[in-house]
């Protein structure tokens, strides 16, 4: 599926048609994250943001590198410089 139509109700509101939420693993309660671009709105899963995010970040990190491990070590060592001044 890659369009549809919806219709804009009286109160300004978009429902997003079966089809589509069926495909995007939408159930009611369901948050998605909407952004504006180029004149078009564009509704994402959290889950493809996340996936999309993790993913161009995975180009710039080497394999078996942790950012989080070099961010504790980082701190612990500055932490450490701050004790001995």
């Amino acid at each position: 599926m890659d369009r549809t139509t919806a219709k804009l109700d009286s109160a300004g509101r978009i429902v997003i048609p079966a089809e589509a939420r069926k495909a995007l693993g939408l159930k009611p309660g369901s948050e998605v994250l909407v952004r504006f671009e180029d004149g078009e709105v564009r509704v994402t899963t959290r889950a493809e943001a996340i996936r999309k995010v993790q993913e161009m970040v995975c180009k710039h990190v080497p394999p078996g590198v942790s950012l989080v491990d070099e961010l504790i070590a980082e701190r612990r060592a500055e932490a450490k410089r701050e004790l001995e001044d």
